[in-house]
């Protein structure tokens, strides 16, 4: 523990990262541009309303549309940062002499994921303080945003060790972004539109009258995360679905499982491929 918490490869990376000015400068326009969209929201919905005020439910709505935004910038930023860890290394011939340091395979897959992800998570805490023109006008509880931030946090982890193992796997870093962003699409959008499809197959050919038969929407939907953080905000959608596929197992459960798994065998898989040719005696 000692060793991974004094960890060269680890301080380099985040003074590399923080160091440049483009990255304090990325934050203040992300921040800049919520700024905007909340107080454009707010602006927008007092003029359409005939009291000419902000609603408590219309709070809940800039909250529910600045989770989606957030969720959607993990989906997009995380495969671009972690994607090029390790073959970043490899195409600049540097690889070889970081695993000659006494630094284990796993301190430096390890390091790796952090220091990438650690200014996706700096996107995230400096955008706090804007949920807190939700919390002036009520309609969430702070332990809504504390689940939606853990959410966030569990999300990027397992995405950005997808990327760090495709990274790993394969020696250029553009076919490995490529790849990183078609695993990232399919479980984003392609479960969403499996869903879609197999609650669509089971009403229109009468499935849902024996629901046990069609557990494909429940096993599609647990693998997206914009199902899983909508049901959050809509736990009605959930019990629907849960009903029409007979299965009565929590939803985010499943989907904390079967990505905890995923996010296990991501890391293990690239700490064992950092040296594949190396052989215990």
């Amino acid at each position: 523990m000692k060793n991974f918490v004094i960890n060269p490869v680890l301080n380099k990376e985040f003074k590399l990262r923080f160091r440049s000015f483009k990255s304090f400068l990325g934050i203040l326009f992300y921040l800049l541009a919520l700024g905007l969209i909340i107080v454009g929201f707010v602006f927008i919905e007092s003029l359409s309303n005939t009291t000419g005020f902000f609603k408590p439910d219309q709070s809940r709505t800039i909250f529910i549309m600045l989770s989606f935004l957030q969720l959607a910038l993990i989906l997009f930023i995380t495969p671009g940062l972690t994607a090029g860890v390790i073959s970043s290394e490899r195409e600049r011939q540097t690889l070889n002499i970081l695993l000659t340091t006494t630094q284990s395979s796993a301190s430096i897959v390890l390091s790796k994921l952090i220091s990438s992800l650690s200014y996706l998570l700096l996107l995230i805490v400096a955008s706090l303080p804007l949920y807190s023109f939700v919390f002036l006008f009520g309609g969430i509880s702070p332990g809504q945003v504390l689940i939606t931030i853990s959410f966030y946090m569990f999300t990027m982890l397992v995405f950005g060790s997808l990327g760090v193992l495709f990274s790993t796997l394969i020696r250029k870093t553009i076919v490995s972004m490529v790849t990183t962003y078609g695993v990232t699409l399919f479980l984003a959008g392609g479960t969403a539109f499996l869903t879609i499809i197999f609650m669509q197959f089971a009403n229109r050919y009468g499935y849902s009258a024996t629901p046990s038969t069609n557990p494909l929407p429940y096993f599609t939907a647990m693998l997206n995360p914009a199902i899983i953080l909508f049901s959050t905000f809509e736990p009605d959608f959930i019990r629907e679905l849960t009903t029409n596929t007979g299965i009565k197992f929590p939803l985010w459960i499943s989907y904390l499982i079967s990505y905890t798994v995923i996010f296990i065998a991501a890391i293990l898989l690239s700490i064992k491929k950092l040296r594949p040719n190396m052989k215990k005696g």
